[in-house]
């Protein structure tokens, strides 16, 4: 594989030489922006050999480098080694952004090129401004790998299918004619979407184009008096789907007329379109008609309505129920010492998911690390890492299902064999800050850092800290990672609301010892409304139990051990109904009191 990366890159170099480009930038991005990338647009992934995503490739004409963020600092050192590919740690101090690297090592007067497509306009304009008071040139129509993938994979190909009303809880019209109507309010008479979860939302569509978020190639542009049109493969529509969406006000175009398409509206058309989540192509494309401005959707779509919040509460219980039936196998074949390893974890629990109504995918691939693996924050098993589990030290389990009325993402590190002082110590003061988030009470208006804040102190107390945000959206039977909202030191400028499903997920990571992390997902709903205004809390929705064994009582106070018991009250009396025999007894065993 090392030969072949080198190989690669080398052919890369080539069409740079050719092109007179000095060095390019090769992003995890595909035209839509997405955080999941279909196979057909993991260039980054096939130059450089690193499976994360998150991370960027900067080629120059003679050295190469990869910037990536601290949940995969220790997965890319092992994949970037042989490669001569130099791990570049963002966040760290000491390491430039990629703008500013460049503009410190690209010589005055050569060229940068990037594929527009791959650059929101955004990100293209920043880099241009940055290079540009050095002299750099910027070159936007350069592909990187453009008759070098022999054999790149074809473009997604499923089919579409129509996300029921009933779990969506309202028609495409309705959103469409919500979204028409907010444009005004940013100078806008229509709008397009580059965004493939917001595309989906909208139109009550789904597919499976991308591994575990089922959303559908595409390009939408609305706008009033019935001529929205939906940008897609025609392979990929049934005549059902094309009759729903005619109902609802939407032609259908070839995805790939969409660019001749957009440079042919008037040229007096104010088209919304958000900048950091459309390309740089399509801007261009757009020409004087662009208004930049927030995605109305994205708003629209984080509020999840009272049918979807009913579908989340819902598959949070058959979840549960499978989450019992996976870590009782589990524990049994750990005792048994039968061999069990960390890729076998998540085949048990795509099994046990599976088996339950509603089941689509799963919403991630699951991370199973066990003792020093558990530190890698998105660590995934394959059959060369993939350790065996012992009777002893930690296993940290991160993993989440799609099904047809709601998304689950939860995470839980338990003992395996009886928990060391280091072990219950640091487990406790991840969940002090878990339980802090969960009982918070905080006045509209609120955003995700001033939240972020109250999930650290614990740890922050002790010298201790984590590099990853605390909290993320989560979409209903979309993507596991959605906004606007978040929980992280970074500012967010979107305050939190009413119907909002976030993540609710502090860690702690010892190099080479272990990780914990302890996620539940919670949905903000509003508490009280006083003489001082409204005020927001957490009611959390997921439905597992914690590892009691792992609990310091001695570092917990009485109103923290209290929200845990209630916790477990609640998980016990949910669940019981839909479980029997050893199951049941199993879950009746986990949820006891814990006393000091």
């Amino acid at each position: 594989m090392k030969t072949e990366i080198t190989t690669r890159l080398n052919a890369l170099r080539n069409k740079m030489d050719e092109a007179g480009i000095f060095a390019t930038i090769v992003p995890q991005a595909d035209p839509h922006m997405s955080e999941y990338l279909a196979s057909h647009w993991q260039v980054r992934r096939w130059l450089s050999g690193f499976t994360g995503s998150a991370g960027d490739l900067v080629v120059t004409n003679d050295k190469t480098y990869l910037w990536t963020d601290s949940r995969y600092f220790l997965q890319a050192a092992q994949q970037l080694e042989g490669t001569g590919i130099e791990l570049m740690k963002d966040g760290l101090p000491g390491t430039p952004s990629i703008d500013d690297f460049l503009a410190a090592n690209v010589p005055a007067g050569k060229c940068v090129g990037i594929n527009g497509m791959m650059f929101s306009t955004m990100r293209a304009e920043t880099l241009r401004a940055r290079l540009q008071t050095h002299g750099i040139k910027l070159s936007t129509d350069f592909d990187p790998v453009d008759k070098i993938w022999s054999d790149r994979p074809a473009l997604p190909e499923a089919k579409v299918f129509i996300h029921d009303v009933k779990y969506a809880g309202r028609e495409a019209s309705q959103k469409i004619a919500d979204i028409i109507a907010a444009l005004p309010a940013q100078q806008a008479s229509s709008m397009f979407i580059s965004a493939l979860d917001e595309i989906a939302w909208t139109l009550n569509i789904r597919s499976n184009d991308v591994t575990y978020n089922p959303v559908a190639t595409a390009f939408l542009y609305i706008a009033p008096q019935g001529r929205s049109v939906l940008f897609i493969d025609p392979a990929k529509l049934t005549g059902e789907v094309t009759s729903y969406l005619a109902s609802q006000g939407v032609k259908t175009n070839d995805y790939t007329t969409v660019m001749s398409f957009l440079s042919g509206l008037p040229a007096d058309e104010k088209v919304l379109i958000e900048p950091d989540r459309t390309a740089e192509a399509i801007d261009t494309a757009l020409g004087k008609r662009s208004v930049f401005g927030a995605s109305p959707v994205a708003e629209m779509k984080a509020c999840k309505n009272p049918v979807q919040i009913a579908g989340i509460k819902a598959a949070m219980q058959r979840d549960g129920v499978a989450l019992v039936h996976s870590f009782m196998e589990i524990e049994r074949r750990v005792a048994a010492g039968d061999g069990i390893a960390e890729i076998d974890v998540a085949e048990i629990l795509r099994r046990n998911r599976s088996a339950q109504p509603l089941f689509f995918d799963e919403s991630f691939g699951t991370i199973a690390g066990y003792a020093g693996h558990g530190a890698i924050v998105h660590y995934e098993a394959d059959e060369k890492s993939s350790s065996k589990l012992k009777p002893e030290g930690l296993l940290l389990v991160d993993s989440g299902a799609q099904y047809l009325d709601g998304t689950t993402d939860i995470t839980r590190t338990v003992a395996l064999g009886e928990p060391t002082a280091q072990e219950r110590r640091d487990f406790t003061l991840v969940m002090k800050g878990h339980i802090a988030m969960a009982k918070m009470v905080f006045p509209e208006g609120t955003n995700g850092a001033q939240i972020d804040v109250i999930a650290r102190q614990f740890l922050w107390k002790n010298g201790l800290s984590y590099l990853h945000g605390t909290g993320h959206g989560v979409g209903h039977f979309l993507n596991v990672h959605e906004g606007p909202q978040k929980v992280a030191l970074n500012l967010s400028k979107f305050p939190f609301k009413p119907g909002m499903l976030t993540s609710n997920e502090p860690g702690l990571y010892r190099t080479d010892v272990h990780g914990i992390r302890c996620e539940n997902l919670v949905l903000c709903t509003e508490v009280m409304t006083t003489e001082f205004g409204k005020f927001y809390g957490f009611e959390t929705v997921t439905l597992f139990p914690f590892d009691l064994r792992l609990f310091d009582t001695e570092i917990m106070t009485d109103e923290e051990i209290d929200w845990l018991n209630n916790y477990h009250d609640r998980v016990r009396q949910t669940l019981s109904p839909l479980l029997s025999g050893d199951a049941l007894k199993w879950l009746e065993n986990k949820t006891q009191k814990l006393t000091r």
